[in-house]
C-alpha cells in the first residue's frame, strides 16, 4: 500500500491511496480540475480510482466528490447522515453507496472501517483502510480523542492525524471569540499538544509513517506543529526508532509514502 496527502487544510482535503494498481480517494475537497492535477503530480491517475469515500459534509472535504463521480463514473461512499447533510454540495451521483458508521465495507481491494469522531457535522467519521498486510489510519477533523479512536487507530502502519492549531496562536490571532471557541471545543479541531500525546499512545514498533494534517494557516505553523510532535515523542522511552513524520500541505501534494 502507498498513499499521498494531496492537500490538507481548511481550503481543501484529499488523500490518495493505492494498492495493486487500484486507487481510492478519502475526501475530495478541491475542484475536479485541481484534484486531477494534484493526483497526476503524485503519480496517480483518475482511471485507477475505484471509489471516493467521504468523512463529512463540510465544503473542504466534499466539494469535488460529485464532480469527479459524474465526470469519471467513480462510485461515492458516505454514511446516510453525511449524504443528507451534503446533498446540495454533492449533487446527483449515479453510483452512490451508504455505509454504516462502525461497519466494515469494501471498495475494490480496500477494506474500510469507518469510526465516529467528534466534529460539528451530521455523522463525521475517520477511517482505517486495510489492503494486503497494511493498515492506514485517517483522522483529520475531531475536537477530542477517545478510547474509540485509540482502539481503532492502534496497530496501524501509517497514520494521517490532525494537528490543527497552537492554542496561544489561536488566542492571540484574528479569529473572533465564537470561532475560537468552536475550534477549541470537543467538536472542533485538535491542538498540536493533544495530537502529540495521542500519537505517543499510538506508537508501536510497526508504525512506519505519520502525516500531520489539517494545519491551520492562521493559528499554526508547520515548524511549530512538527517541533511539538517530534519533541514530545522524543521524550518517550519506547525502545525502538520513531516513525518518519511528514506534513500535509494545503497548496501542494505531499510525498508518496510506501508502507
Amino acid at each position: 500500500m502507498k498513499f499521498c496527502v494531496l492537500g490538507s487544510g481548511s481550503k481543501g482535503n484529499a488523500t490518495y491511496i493505492e494498492h495493486d494498481g487500484a486507487g481510492l480517494l478519502i475526501d475530495a475537497g478541491f475542484s475536479g480540475k485541481e484534484l486531477s492535477r494534484r493526483l497526476a503530480l503524485a503519480g496517480g491517475s483518475m482511471d485507477r480510482l475505484v471509489g471516493i469515500v467521504v468523512t463529512h459534509e463540510h465544503h473542504d472535504h466534499i466539494h469535488g466528490a460529485g464532480i469527479l463521480a459524474r465526470k469519471y463514473g467513480i462510485p461515492v461512499y458516505l454514511n446516510e447522515g453525511t449524504a443528507q447533510a451534503g446533498a446540495k454540495r454533492l449533487g446527483v451521483v449515479e453510483s452512490l453507496h451508504h455505509f454504516v458508521t462502525g461497519g466494515l465495507f469494501s471498495v475494490g481491494p480496500f477494506r474500510l472501517h469507518p469510526f465516529s469522531v467528534s466534529h460539528d457535522t451530521a455523522d463525521p467519521v475517520g477511517f482505517v483502510v486495510e489492503s494486503g498486510e497494511r493498515r492506514l489510519g485517517y483522522c483529520t477533523d475531531t475536537g477530542m480523542v477517545s478510547r474509540l479512536l485509540l482502539h481503532r487507530l492502534g496497530g496501524c502502519h501509517g497514520l494521517i492525524l490532525e494537528c490543527n492549531h497552537d492554542p496561544q496562536m489561536l488566542t492571540d490571532g484574528p479569529y473572533p471569540l465564537h470561532l475560537q471557541q468552536r475550534v477549541r471545543s470537543r467538536e472542533g479541531h485538535l491542538a498540536n499538544a493533544d495530537a502529540a500525546q495521542f500519537l505517543g499512545d499510538l506508537l508501536h514498533v510497526d508504525l512506519l509513517h505519520i502525516v500531520l494534517a489539517h494545519l491551520s494557516d492562521t493559528n499554526n505553523t508547520p515548524e511549530l506543529a512538527l517541533e511539538t510532535v517530534t519533541g514530545y515523542l522524543a521524550t518517550l522511552k519506547n525502545g525502538f526508532p520513531l516513525p518518519e513524520i511528514s506534513l500535509g500541505c494545503q497548496d501542494r501534494p505531499g510525498k508518496m509514502v510506501s508502507l
